[in-house]
């Protein structure tokens, strides 16, 4: 049996199956004392350590250079098939496109008595991406570069650092390298783990320090990442990925088998749901679980992800389907149903939404153009996707006119007064006298 079915609330009620996915929150292996070491001997020693971790743990001959040569990042585009170059320009175009229209504009308004309000938007002035290698280098996050570099790009941001984790012979793939060349990336590092996201934030001499973080990793990464938060900016803290699929009598069973499975090969975490008020749906989306889940490559991790974390969950009706999936606020949500846009309007909380039953995840993650960096583990309730917004910083413009503050002056003084902050109130009253002349 690939994964339970369960009747909610009877076997299950709400409670109990947030309580259960919150356990892959921590998967009890804390880490927290080691990256504490790895930053501080990272912001200490510099490139020293950065080089001893990578040569340790990556690439034991990794040369004295980390970054790669801007003639091999060129170069690496005639080292991959025509095809997928054409597919990855295609890809970034999308995104492009998407993310262009995120773009918020600097503003002002101005009043009858001469102030000004306002706010400034700029981009952060240098940006780090880490992007995994994935199994030694053979299986690297290619779209992850592209969901990341793409939206800091369109924000303005001119310089932006890629490092990713070397191959046992200090190489990286020429598919990191090639997609790199596509962006307009030219600074690459052969950097990663813990150490790597140490060297994004503190520099080390050959890499300089960043302002904003961004990209996918391990736990090393992540933890690395939560514990810079407030010396850097964070793209945010994802745990594992997660789908929801909420599907009616319309569904098809194999595409709901197959999008569960899309999730479940990627870590022993993750977590694949589908709800239904379809019994019949249920019993045969895990029959077609068991028959599509042999023939995987990745078939054992898949099914322990939906051993631990997999479920088909059947409902009363879509009513309370809706109801469930807003409390669990997924990372993915698939509405397969036969309406729905009749749903759309109900859903709340969501990383992102894919709707009918021609929309499956892996469309949002590689090339429909929305980013596929999500909230995870409930935390798209108050949180969003990457996004230009990610990258750029905001200024509150204020001009206060002589006769703004001549009107306002006794209530801002009055409030500091309120709150004990004597010199406050001075600093408003002392230009006073001049505003009466």
């Amino acid at each position: 049996m690939p994964c339970r079915i369960l009747r909610v609330p009877d076997d299950m009620d709400a409670a109990g199956l947030l309580g259960w996915l919150s356990g892959r929150r921590n998967p009890g292996n804390d880490i927290t004392t080691t990256v504490r070491e790895i930053l501080a001997a990272v912001k200490k020693d510099g490139d020293k350590a950065l080089r001893a971790y990578t040569r340790k743990f990556d690439a034991p001959d990794l040369p004295a250079r980390f970054r790669v040569a801007e003639k091999d990042i060129k170069g690496a585009l005639a080292k991959i098939p025509a095809e997928d170059v054409a597919i990855l320009r295609e890809a970034i175009a999308r995104v492009r496109d998407f993310h262009a229209r995120q773009v918020e504009q600097s503003w002002w308004t101005t009043s009858p008595d001469g102030t000004i309000l306002g706010q400034m938007v700029h981009p952060v002035d240098r940006v780090g991406l880490y992007v995994p290698g994935g199994r030694g280098g053979e299986t690297p996050l290619l779209s992850s570069l592209i969901m990341n570099a793409v939206p800091a790009q369109v924000a303005g941001v001119k310089d932006i650092a890629v490092i990713s984790p070397p191959r046992r012979d200090s190489s990286l793939n020429p598919y990191i390298l090639a997609t790199a060349a596509l962006l307009g990336v030219t600074e690459v590092h052969r950097a990663g783990s813990a150490w790597g996201i140490a060297a994004l934030a503190y520099g080390t001499g050959s890499i300089r320090p960043c302002d904003v973080i961004a990209g996918p990793g391990n736990i090393f990464v992540a933890t690395a990442k939560a514990l810079l938060v407030g010396e850097v900016g964070i793209d945010m803290i994802a745990g594992p990925s997660e789908i929801c699929i909420l599907a009616d009598g319309s569904a098809n069973p194999e595409y709901i088998a197959a999008d569960m499975l899309s999730q479940a090969e990627h870590d022993p975490l993750a977590a694949a749901l589908c709800i239904t008020p379809s019994r019949q749906l249920a019993e045969a989306a895990r029959q077609c679980l068991e028959k599509q889940l042999d023939p995987l490559p990745r078939r054992e991790l898949a099914a322990k992800s939906l051993k631990d974390w997999g479920g088909i969950l059947v409902v009363r009706d879509l009513e309370e389907a809706v109801e469930l999936v807003n409390k669990i606020a997924p990372e993915h949500l698939e509405l397969a149903v036969a309406e729905p846009f009749a749903l759309l309007g109900k859903i709340r909380n969501a990383g992102a939404i894919f709707l009918g039953h021609h929309c499956p995840e892996p469309v949002g993650d590689y090339f429909a153009g929305p980013n596929h960096v999500l909230p995870t583990l409930g935390t798209a309730r108050f949180s969003s996707a990457l996004s230009v917004q990610t990258f750029c910083k905001k200024s509150s413009i204020i001009a206060a006119s002589p006769a703004f503050l001549a009107q306002h002056c006794g209530k801002i003084a009055r409030l500091a007064r309120l709150e004990g902050l004597e010199a406050h109130a001075r600093s408003v009253e002392i230009r006073q006298s001049s505003l009466t002349k």
